[in-house]
């Protein structure tokens, strides 16, 4: 088949592919999560294959461990978390009524009547006192009706036990599949897209699981008022680097002035356990469970997750990391190609004035 007509069927199925997204993407939404629950746990269930546990055993045991994980977070930490949350929103009307009190009291230059920061601080609290509630309900009612809570409990956990229990059978039927003279090159891009897979949501997801859980659990030891719900938010960003620790440290640090003014050995360790969450995710905990190439450069990553969030909503910013993954493979692969063509090489004289220059 030509070039032509490779891009013309791959552009088709391309298509394809995006209409179905667009049209099925809720019915879609708890088979792309199982799909990556197994996908992230695939590794466990093959190490206790090596231990020597039976796939269907090696099943059976992590599923019996992730249904005690999700009973104690149901029980524990999502309503505390819940709560929490409705009281961040209800109380940020009256933060920001403090906020323009303190700057009035120490920075009075700043409010002066019809000043921009007095207009702003005016406006963003007027915002946040009449849409927070309405924000949060339509949330809810939208994103987490009965109905779809009901199909994820029921659905995602199926969809994952299925195919992690099928996992290594499909990849060889997949590969069974692949057109025998394209098969090397097919199993090299995709060994290169699972690494970076691999790295970053295996590697970075267990570092936001880790640093999001150090984050809440030590600012509800130093007394934060909603240590639980910041150090969510900061343990889920993570995989951006630094932004993280910057929102979560900024969020902790602003709430900290309204609760521990005066405080200034409470509001300190607010600011040291981000910096220590920093220290150990920089020195340990990426090295380690990442590694120093993963693959992925930030920004790539955050307008990846952009377009498809805007595109087809939160399916889209499921498949956004595995796309953006498979497109930075691929992209380094055809320049790779680029590279060894004569188009970039040029003929054999080319060559032999580039030996020559060299040598000069």
């Amino acid at each position: 088949m030509s070039a032509r007509d490779q891009l013309k069927y791959w552009g088709i199925a391309t298509l394809i592919i995006a209409v179905t997204l667009w049209y099925l993407g809720d019915v879609l939404l708890p088979f792309l999560i199982g799909g990556a629950v197994a996908y992230f746990l695939d590794p466990v269930a093959d190490r206790l294959q090596r231990l020597g546990f039976s796939r269907s055993l090696a099943t059976a045991t992590i599923t019996l461990v992730a249904l005690l994980i999700f009973v104690i977070l149901m029980l524990l930490v999502v309503p505390l978390l819940i709560q929490q949350t409705g009281q961040l929103i209800n109380t940020a009307p009256q933060l920001f009524d403090n906020l323009q009190t303190f700057l009035a009291e120490r920075f009075p230059n700043l409010l002066d009547e019809g000043g921009v920061v007095r207009e702003t601080l005016i406006s963003l609290g007027n915002v946040i006192r009449d849409k927070g509630g309405e924000l949060l309900n339509t949330a809810i009612s939208s994103a987490a009706s009965l109905i779809n809570i009901a199909l994820l409990f029921v659905i995602v956990p199926v969809v994952s036990v299925y195919l992690l229990l099928d996992w290594d059978r499909m990849v060889a039927r997949v590969d069974d599949l692949l057109p025998r003279d394209h098969a090397p090159t097919v199993r090299k891009i995709a060994g290169e897209i699972d690494n970076t897979l691999a790295s970053f949501i295996r590697g970075m997801g267990t570092v936001c699981l880790i640093l999001g859980t150090y984050y809440a659990i030590a600012l509800m030891l130093v007394g934060l008022q909603f240590g639980l719900v910041v150090g969510f938010i900061a343990g889920l960003i993570t995989f951006i680097p630094y932004v993280g620790a910057l929102v979560g440290g900024t969020l902790a640090i602003g709430l900290g002035l309204f609760q521990f003014w005066g405080d200034w050995l409470s509001l300190g360790m607010v600011a040291a356990i981000f910096v220590l969450g920093q220290v150990i995710e920089g020195n340990v905990l990426t090295p380690k469970l990442v590694g120093n190439s993963v693959g992925l450069h930030p920004v790539w990553l955050i307008f990846s997750l952009s377009v498809f969030g805007t595109l087809f909503g939160f399916v889209g910013m499921l498949i956004a990391v595995p796309v953006a993954a498979a497109c930075g493979v691929v992209a380094r692969f055809a320049v790779a190609q680029y590279k060894d063509s004569r188009l970039y090489r040029g003929g054999t004289d080319g060559l032999a004035r580039s030996a020559a220059d060299v040598r000069d």
